[in-house]
């Protein structure tokens, strides 16, 4: 019922019958339409029999509704390009012949090399221009979704769930008639021009929409969402003011963030759907993606979904819309005229001047079976879990295709990669991190073999034979304990794994400790602000090695549940703890934590960073005689060394010529301060210009290194010298460029790993 609820929705009035019809008989013929067709859009003799669901889907439909989607859909992929894709910092992305690790779908998938991949981001950029300017538009969707595509399966940590929902709508674009209004093709062939399009081209984008809010609501019937856990940082977020203005942090995170976000994904496909409800739609969800704008960094995803909207209203939206301008504008805008063409992709009940347009011809039935069978597997899909098993990890399906809307939050508290030579036994640690730029292949079991794999190729060079890799990483989803995600025993280079069978070196969520969480809170909550604390969780037959640096002192692990033993290694001391027991750890030296109990254990380190105390205590000190000496009240003279403290505000020359490191320190902590509280506190207009000064540069790199890598391309390299002032030209950032500002706005450090 769902799927023909959304795809069989009713449009204009005058769709059915050739637009000649005069407004009389549309009204008279409106009279007479049953219930369920004037809320529906169909009769139920519309399903009753195959001939009259291929009708039904063939159903001629105004385009202009499609078309300014097309429009939209194509102006915001030209910008992405340049954004999410990534043009602006290709060359940092694909390094020629340096020794990356890359992540494709397919192992065999490699990127061209670079201006070559340059060519692959013009071809997009083209195709995306030319869908929004319906130019050549077959061709251009075709370089689109080709290049898109094979950009997509060659990176699987970009993979997100809108990234795969803008191929979906280029793929779907691609086969239907977005051409038909508002674009210059209709100018070349006026044949097409204001043509009718069929009602299977609404019915693939309205139901793939339907899917993206309904699945990822429920998705987010899961009970971390339901209980609040899963994004409970955005409760926090100033967006929330107005919230929490009426109501405690614990309820706006409860009630509006997760309760409001389920509500919303379940029934915005619905409310839009229905003309009594589609104004309040609009109006909430609307209000959604402008939030989530400010508060994620998703690209043009919520603009994407705000152009989506009117898809679900009357097709002939912009004729009405557009027909309200002044009569000099019509030149430049969409056409307002209700007369359009037929067109043979339609079947007509009523028949145009071309009776073979009223009988289904076999690519009418082609086109309804397609619609079928995509929306049916676009249904499945997210749900295909006993199929592409070896893509689960703490998630839900392969991801990147389940719309599992931001559902799980994840925090690293330790990560060691530790390799072992094959031929000499000898073990040694890598960075995490090490010839990759991603992170995302902590969390994936497919990326880690990739990264393994990788590493053992690599690692030969710097005289390992015969790599063995082991990975040891904590990871907590959604507030848990931090616990283990694989297997740390398990030599990766040479572990099985299939993507249609479950990793057997996949650790399991330790969901039975789910309801610790809330102690968590409790336990929290009556500490003092110096106090750290992390909640860990292990298996039996297992041990964690730690590190606890010189500046955490006064570290001690407390036992939650189960027994462990704690052994000091430099004192070679073995300790057994039992449930609620502590005993304190010393700093600057490695301890083991083993599980022997039958369960898993939980635990607690609880530590204060002493530096970080003591050198807030100096800046609140410094601080104080600081305004001593500004209002006067300090008479004793400074010694040379707190000299810089009395200099203005304004003064970076006391930054400089600070010689005690507190002072310099506190100094540059005042200037970041101040420069944060001036974003923070700008207006309007200085924040658009701010905002167009850096997309302005931002897409100015992409298109002069695409110049460049297009003239390499057609001439060969220049020069080294002349190579060099290109880049350093290309790489000009304007005088208030953020991009070095990134630290200023990071919030004063918290603890680390242990």
């Amino acid at each position: 019922m769902a799927v023909l609820f959304v795809i069989s929705r009713s449009d204009s009035d005058g769709d059915e019958a050739p637009a000649t019809k005069n407004a009389a008989s549309k009204a008279s013929k409106a009279q007479t339409k049953s219930r369920m067709e004037q809320i529906f859009g169909f009769k139920k003799e519309d399903l009753s029999s195959w001939h009259n669901l291929v009708c039904l889907l063939n159903r001629p439909t105004d385009s202009a509704s499609l078309g300014i989607f097309r429009c939209l859909f194509g102006l915001l992929m030209v910008i992405d390009v340049t954004q999410e894709r990534g043009l602006s910092h290709l060359d940092y992305k694909y390094l020629d012949g340096a020794p990356v690790c890359r992540f494709p779908l397919l192992n065999f998938l490699e990127p061209l090399p670079l201006d070559w991949m340059y060519l692959v981001y013009l071809v997009l950029f083209l195709g995306s221009l030319g869908i929004m300017l319906g130019c050549f538009y077959r061709l251009s969707c075709l370089m689109f979704i080709s290049t898109y595509w094979y950009i997509f399966f060659l990176d699987k940590t970009a993979w997100n769930n809108h990234s795969y929902l803008y191929g979906l709508i280029g793929f779907q674009l691609t086969l239907m008639n977005g051409n038909r209004y508002w674009s210059l093709d209709g100018l070349r062939r006026p044949s097409i021009r204001n043509a009718h399009v069929p009602l299977w081209n609404y019915t693939l984008l309205r139901t793939q929409i339907f899917i993206v809010y309904f699945i990822a609501g429920i998705k987010k019937l899961d009970a971390d969402w339901v209980e609040g856990y899963s994004m409970s940082y955005l409760a926090h977020h100033w967006l929330f003011d107005p919230f929490k203005a009426i109501l405690p942090v614990e309820l706006v995170n409860l009630l509006v963030v997760h309760g409001g976000g389920l509500v919303l994904d379940l029934t915005a496909g619905y409310l839009l759907f229905f003309d009594a409800t589609r104004p309040y739609a609009f109006f909430f969800v609307s209000y959604f993606h402008c939030m989530n704008s400010q508060l994620f960094s998703i690209g043009m995803f919520s603009y994407t979904m705000l152009a989506t909207s009117p898809l679900f209203c009357y097709p002939d939206w912009p004729r009405r819309f557009f027909s309200h301008f002044p009569s000099f504008l019509k030149p430049v805008l969409p056409l307002t005229t209700p007369e359009l063409q037929p067109s043979t992709s339609c079947v007509y009940n009523e028949r145009p001047a071309h009776s073979k347009l009223s009988k289904p011809r076999l690519k009418h039935k082609l086109a309804a079976i397609f619609t079928l069978l995509y929306i049916a597997e676009q249904f499945f899909l997210p749900y295909s879990h006993f199929i592409t098993q070896g893509y689960n990890n703490w998630t839900n399906g392969l991801y990147g295709y389940s719309w599992d809307m931001m559902v799980h939050s994840r925090s690293h508290q330790h990560v060691k990669i530790t390799y072992k030579d094959g031929k000499t036994g000898a073990i040694g640690y890598l960075n995490p991190g090490v010839f990759t730029h991603s992170r995302r292949w902590k969390d994936h079991g497919d990326m880690l073999k990739q990264y393994a794999s990788c590493l053992s190729h690599l690692l030969p060079r710097y005289n390992v034979t015969d790599p063995e890799i082991y990975f040891d990483i904590w990871v907590s989803i959604n507030e848990r304990f931090q616990q283990r995600i694989f297997d740390p025993r398990v030599d990766i280079v040479k572990a099985d794994w299939s993507p249609f069978r479950p990793n057997p070196w996949l650790m399991p969520l330790l969901v039975d400790l789910s309801p610790w969480r809330t102690k968590f809170q409790e336990i929290e909550g009556s500490l003092d602000n110096q106090t750290e604390i992390v909640f860990i969780a292990d298996f039996p037959g297992l041990h964690l090695e730690n590190f606890v640096s010189e500046d955490l002192g006064n570290t001690s692990i407390q036992v939650l549940q189960g027994q462990v033993n704690v052994e000091i290694v430099e004192e070679k001391k073995n300790y057994t703890l039992q449930t609620s027991e502590t005993m304190k750890v010393p700093a600057g030296a490695y301890h083991k934590v083993y599980t022997v109990s039958e369960d898993p254990s939980c635990y607690m380190y609880v530590y204060v960073n002493t530096t970080e105390a003591a050198l807030l205590e100096n800046f609140t000190k410094l601080f104080e005689l600081q305004e001593r000496v500004r209002n006067g009240t300090e008479t004793e003279p400074l010694p040379p060394e707190l000299q810089p403290l009395i200099a203005p505000n304004d003064d970076d020359e006391a930054e400089v010529n600070a010689t005690d490191p507190i002072v310099r320190l506190f100094l540059k902590r005042q200037r970041r301060m101040k420069e944060v509280k001036k974003r923070r506190e700008a207006g309007l207009l200085e924040r658009l210009e701010r905002f167009a000064g850096k997309k302005y540069y931002t897409i100015r790199r992409g298109f002069l290194m695409t110049a460049i890598a297009m003239r390499n391309l057609a001439v060969g390299l220049p020069p080294l010298e002349q190579l060099t002032r290109e880049v350093e030209f290309a790489n000009m950032k304007g005088p208030q460029d953020e991009g070095n500002q990134k630290d200023l706005l990071k919030e004063e450090v918290g603890h680390g790993e242990l």
